[in-house]
């Protein structure tokens, strides 16, 4: 028997049957990022993004269409992270704005809907690219409106299927599309988490899932100044870093126990040196970390921190802390400008707030902050016109869609994407200038300057002509590689020398976690007597995964 119309309960069901296929396979969409660098998280993005959402329409007991929308749109909008989970949230918005003041829908409705999805979805993209979840999405659109024209199917399941797999085939063509992916062997992963949603939603609508239970928890997390993570976020418990005096040869050292504390933790840092290893490491079980260690050499400079407890007591400090500064600025008038910027690192945090920045949205490459993060964080700066750096091009689209729901705030975002764009912006920024004349000045300048990064490989793999390793170091510009070594000074050096040309003057290096004070500056010293001309300044940055961010101009 054909099913000819559906109600707002079976949406309901269907998009948390779509929301739990998609949390699922959220590492297998990781996976299939592109380039081999440690914040490949595609899958983590739509997830979170659609989690939000998730979060609010568990929570409606037997839904009309219109709450039902209201609750997928909000909570998807806000909770967006990631350009793949913006563009997930307007495929949402323009879906549910079309089904919006129906009882229950039928295949022209829900065709029309997904002509909608599409069109929202391109709209919402400055540039859109072909080959990506835009081009699936627009493939079901184009399909959708074929078959309310040429075929006379009322069956909402014979409907949705012709759909679907019309989609399923233009996701497989995408490689065809786009080079890169055709270079790496894979689909799009904005394209494969979009089917992944829509396999799950069909199979409700199929009755083949009985199981709508939607685990959820909060995912917003904004911070002042340099606050770390919720509780729940810390999966591994104890930060353990270690020196190895080596007994074996270094290079199988730092590969197999790097191996090893992946299975057993994240955040892992081994870097090799001359005769000793440095090992980084959260878990929550040290011991194991140690041992394997021993197995290699003795250890020295041995350090262990609860994160927990030391999470603790830093949230009720920055509680107090926080309250005490609201309750002054409650009675102060707003001023003219102010600024928030996105940084990972306590350095690189520290550098924005010497430049005049209010606040510092927690985030970057290993974790990009969603929507409603820059919402919070706008309700919190006491200013007419706030300045936003986004610092990152996979977070400018999340801050372009907190520009559209603030309403009593004037929203200025800076495309910056990445950290020196983001400081040069600032440093550019001129206070008796207007707010037109700033963010023009601003936008225009930070693009004088190169860019670079530092990071390790996380997998096999052959990228822009070159042959990878997983644990090899590369430098990055725009997300090209320019270079792939098998230590991290190889690595910057070759960077550098590739963004170095006639016209430069002054290189910024900012090092990371991983890397120390005299490592870094042994670097520069190294880089000054091969660049006699050029100036080399060294900063700490304090960020994690990249060893160094580098700028030239």
């Amino acid at each position: 028997m054909a099913l000819k119309s559906i109600d707002a309960v079976m949406i309901q069901k269907m998009f948390l049957s779509g929301a739990k296929a998609l949390e699922a396979k959220k590492e297998y969409i990781n996976e299939l990022n592109v380039f081999p660098v440690p914040d490949g998280d595609t899958g983590t993005n739509m997830t979170m993004t659609i989690m939000s959402a998730a979060k609010e329409v568990t929570s409606l007991e037997k839904p009309g269409m219109d709450e039902l929308g209201k609750a997928i749109s909000s909570g998807s909008l806000r909770g967006a992270r990631g350009n793949s989970g913006v563009i997930m949230s307007q495929i949402f918005r323009g879906f549910v704005k079309e089904i919006k003041g129906n009882d229950t829908l039928d295949v022209n409705i829900i065709g029309n809907a997904v002509q909608h999805a599409a069109e929202t979805a391109y709209k919402a993209v400055m540039k859109p690219k072909e080959g990506t979840i835009l081009t699936v999405a627009k493939a079901g659109a184009e399909k959708a409106q074929d078959m309310l024209i040429n075929s006379d199917t009322e069956d909402i399941i014979e409907f949705c299927d012709a759909v679907v797999a019309c989609m399923e085939e233009t996701l497989l063509k995408t490689p065809d599309m786009l080079p890169v992916l055709k270079q790496a062997g894979v689909v799009d992963s904005g394209g494969e988490g979009l089917m992944t949603f829509l396999r799950g939603a069909i199979d409700a609508l199929k009755g083949k899932v009985s199981d709508f239970t939607v685990k959820v928890s909060g995912t917003s997390r904004v911070v002042k100044a340099s606050t770390t993570a919720t509780e729940e976020d810390i999966k591994f418990g104890y930060c353990t870093e270690f020196i190895i005096m080596l007994e074996r040869e270094k290079d199988v050292v730092e590969h197999q126990l790097k191996e090893y504390l992946q299975k057993i933790g994240d955040c892992v840092v081994v870097v090799a040196d001359d005769d000793i290893v440095k090992v980084h490491v959260h878990t929550n079980d040290p011991g194991l970390a140690i041992q394997k260690a021993l197995t290699y050499g003795s250890l020295t400079s041995m350090k262990i921190d609860n994160m927990r407890e030391e999470h603790h007591e830093k949230v009720i400090k920055d509680a107090e802390k926080a309250a005490r500064a609201q309750e002054e600025k409650s009675s102060e008038p707003a001023k003219e400008v102010g600024f928030i910027a996105v940084s990972a690192g306590d350095g690189l945090s520290d550098i924005f707030k010497d430049l005049g920045v209010d606040y510092i949205i927690e985030g970057g490459q290993t974790m990009n902050p969603s929507t409603e993060d820059i919402l919070e964080a706008v309700d919190k700066v006491n200013a007419k016109n706030i300045f936003v750096l986004p610092n990152n091009g996979n977070i400018i689209l999340a801050a372009e869609q907190a520009k559209q729901l603030t309403e009593d705030k004037n929203l200025i975002v800076i495309p910056s994407k990445n950290i020196p764009q983001g400081i040069s912006a600032m440093i550019n920024f001129v206070g008796n200038k207007s707010v037109g004349e700033n963010e023009k000045n601003m936008s225009t300048e930070m693009l004088n300057i190169k860019s670079g990064q530092v990071t390790y490989a996380v997998r096999d793999t052959n990228m822009d002509g070159k042959d990878i390793k997983q644990g090899d170091f590369m430098g990055l510009t725009d997300k090209t590689i320019v270079a792939v070594e098998k230590n991290v000074d190889d690595a910057t050096k070759a960077l550098i020398a590739e963004m170095i040309d006639d016209d430069a003057e002054l290189v910024s290096i900012y090092y990371g976690a991983d890397v120390s004070e005299e490592e870094a500056e042994k670097l520069a010293n190294s880089l000054e007597a091969e660049y006699e001309d050029i100036e080399f300044e060294v900063q700490y940055g304090g960020q994690p995964v990249y060893s160094y961010f580098v700028s030239v101009e």
